[in-house]
């Protein structure tokens, strides 16, 4: 019986894109989120900078997946913007952690989002390597929700 209060491993997870999930990634990178501090201060106050919280800002979700014969819907998907349709393109994606009993665990959202970066595997014939193929994709926030 898997142990509900340890940590999660990070080997087993999927990615939801509008209500659809799909496998096969192997590799998911998290952004991170932070805000710049803006220095402040009065003439009157002590000399001491106060700090206020800045505008939000989120890295990009990192996508890796080993290029398939049926691996094209998210190259369509970035079509989309290549073609001008950022709107048109803009999705709400999940990212599923899973326990070790293959339920969902961990969750984070992502509003708005739509692949900003598409990178085609490199092909070397003397190599040994799966064909990896990786996208990044931009969004508008993130949150955690479970």
């Amino acid at each position: 019986m898997p142990d509900r209060h340890g940590p999660y491993r990070n080997a087993r997870f999927l990615l939801e894109i509008d209500g659809i999930v799909r496998a096969g990634f192997s590799q998911a990178t998290i952004p991170e989120t932070s805000n710049e501090p803006i220095e402040y201060r009065e003439g009157n106050e002590s000399p001491t900078v106060r700090k206020l919280g800045g505008l939000t800002s989120y890295g990009n979700l990192t996508l890796q997946w080993g290029t398939t014969p049926d691996s094209t819907e998210l190259f369509e998907w970035r079509k989309l913007v290549e073609q001008g349709n950022v709107d048109e393109a803009r999705r709400n994606v999940a990212v599923l952690l899973l326990d070790e009993e293959g339920q969902p665990g961990a969750r984070w959202e992502f509003r708005n989002a739509w692949p900003q970066q598409y990178d085609a595997p490199d092909l070397d014939a003397s190599g040994n390597e799966v064909a990896i193929e990786s996208m990044e994709v931009a969004h508008e926030g993130m949150e955690r929700t479970a």
